[in-house]
């Protein structure tokens, strides 16, 4: 009986290695596949929506814009047709969640340096104040990758409609006065398409992890 099982000890050994690759491979295909949502009006708290917006269920994307970058340059959304993005809102003087914010952006500048499908976009919400070279000088002190990440100004009323009626990201629209300012420490994960696949607290460094893994879902789904 011994020898039996000897002879066939070799034939049993490969048949368990067979049935776990097997099992594996009925595990990968069965696993749902993540998939990140595709933020709609309605998903969002409806104070952080435009009136107008509250009611969209479908459809909803980054609308145009052209605003000029640390480089005296114009960026428009053909600059980011392509390409995933994360957007936030800033200004250089901000003395509380701002500098840890660009800290966050630079960390993911960093993670993100050799993925050249991604690129940053941060609008100030003080562009009286945060003229071109005010926001070069800002950009040299950073560390900022102009070719991947731009730092845009432009009409006030143009950046604060962004952040609302595109973003979502503010309870106001700033209108009220001139220090009727608007912020937020979100950023805004934007696929290819100009929709809106996650937001994250900008001030909070387990966030920016949660991106990081939240772009890779994305990549996948490119891929497909």
């Amino acid at each position: 009986m011994i020898r039996f099982f000897e002879k066939y000890k070799r034939f049993a050994g490969v048949m368990i290695v067979v049935s776990v690759i097997i099992i594996v491979l009925f595990y990968n295909a069965l696993k749902p596949i993540p998939v990140l949502p595709i933020y709609q009006p309605t998903m969002v708290a409806s104070e952080l929506v435009d009136e107008e917006l509250q009611h969209v269920k479908k459809y909803h994307r980054i609308a145009d814009f052209a605003f000029i970058n640390q480089n005296g340059q114009t960026v428009t959304q053909n600059d980011y047709e392509g390409f995933i993005y994360v957007a936030d809102f800033f200004f250089t003087t901000c003395p509380t969640i701002c500098p840890v914010m660009t800290d966050n952006m630079v960390f993911l500048q960093q993670q993100l340096a050799n993925v050249p499908n991604v690129k940053l976009l941060s609008h100030t919400v003080t562009p009286e104040i945060d003229s071109v070279p005010v926001l070069k000088k800002y950009a040299l002190k950073k560390g900022v990758d102009d070719t991947r990440w731009n730092l845009v100004t432009g009409k006030k009323k143009e950046i604060y409609t962004l952040a609302r009626s595109s973003y979502m990201v503010v309870k106001t629209s700033g209108d009220g006065g001139p220090f009727d300012m608007i912020h937020t420490e979100n950023f805004v994960l934007v696929d290819p398409q100009g929709r809106i696949r996650g937001y994250y607290d900008g001030t909070q460094t387990e966030a920016m992890q949660t991106l990081l893994d939240d772009i890779e879902i994305l990549q996948q789904e490119l891929k497909k």
